[in-house]
């Protein structure tokens, strides 16, 4: 293990077979602020992580996750990688640094990640931007950010009542599920944090969904806690965080406000 496995998961072959079966992809992602330690609340590394989750629970590959802390990078980081920010997807040795090349990696060069990138435009559209509109609001504090906010999320309780599956093209979990909905959770925690923003109740189609999410290893595994995705917004407004903050207990919010019947 090297200084730059700070903390790693290994997601493997179990009940029959070898790990070496199977290609071993390694995906190092952002540490958390905090402590330097656990996962991060970088959107595209939960992303790609939820995405690579899901391939080595269909025993397709096997999975290795390593925590780097960018506040301060090992050295053999710095000499492998130089000024380059995490996420990192590494294949048989071969790094990929950018998101649309990692993407791309994935859809066309590991297996079974094929499946997992549809092509859905509509979905494609209605996800689109949301990130944008979460920080909007954490930055202006208005009436009129939190409510472009707002229906941004009613569009897409109301394509999830439509459509009435369970996650966003359907009853298999997809890319665009592992893009939207960590970016749901920074919505629910952060905007709670914030500016004292909560998804309506109303939006049953949505809680449904998240509900569903909750419920996946491919998600919980992966989500960083309630106090990393604070931490995330307070330095980006340069704000400090309390020192009792670093003492804390790592949270998850993962209750839904409203009875679901499956």
């Amino acid at each position: 293990m090297s200084a730059a496995d700070v903390e790693a998961q290994q997601i493997q072959e179990t009940n029959g077979g070898s790990k070496f079966d199977v290609p071993e992809i390694e995906l190092i992602i952002k540490a958390s602020t905090i402590d330097g330690r656990r996962k991060g609340a970088c959107l595209f590394c939960q992303e790609y992580f939820m995405d690579l989750y899901l391939l080595a629970e269909l025993k397709t590959i096997s999975l290795k996750v390593t925590t780097v802390d960018m506040q301060k990078p090992p050295p053999d980081f710095r000499t492998n990688f130089e000024a380059t920010h995490p996420p990192i997807l590494i294949d048989n040795g071969l790094a990929i640094l950018e998101n649309e090349k990692i993407e791309r990696h994935i859809m066309k060069n590991i297996p079974g990640g094929y499946n997992l990138f549809v092509q859905d435009k509509e979905v494609a559209t209605l996800i689109e931007n949301l990130y944008v509109k979460l920080k909007l609001m954490l930055v202006k504090k208005d009436e009129a950010k939190n409510n472009a906010l707002l229906t941004h999320l009613r569009k897409i309780n109301d394509h999830l009542a439509a459509r009435n599956t369970r996650f966003l093209t359907g009853d298999t979990m997809c890319c665009f599920d592992c893009e939207l909905m960590p970016r749901l959770q920074h919505i629910r925690v952060a905007g709670k944090y914030f500016v004292d923003f909560e998804i309506p109740t109303h939006l049953t189609a949505l809680w449904r969904y998240m509900y569903h999410m909750y419920q996946l290893d491919a998600f919980t595994q992966s989500c960083p806690a309630d106090q990393d995705i604070i931490n995330h917004y307070k330095l980006q407004q340069s704000l400090k965080m309390k020192k009792h903050e670093e003492l804390e207990t790592p949270t998850f919010t993962t209750s839904i406000p409203i009875d679901i019947s499956e």
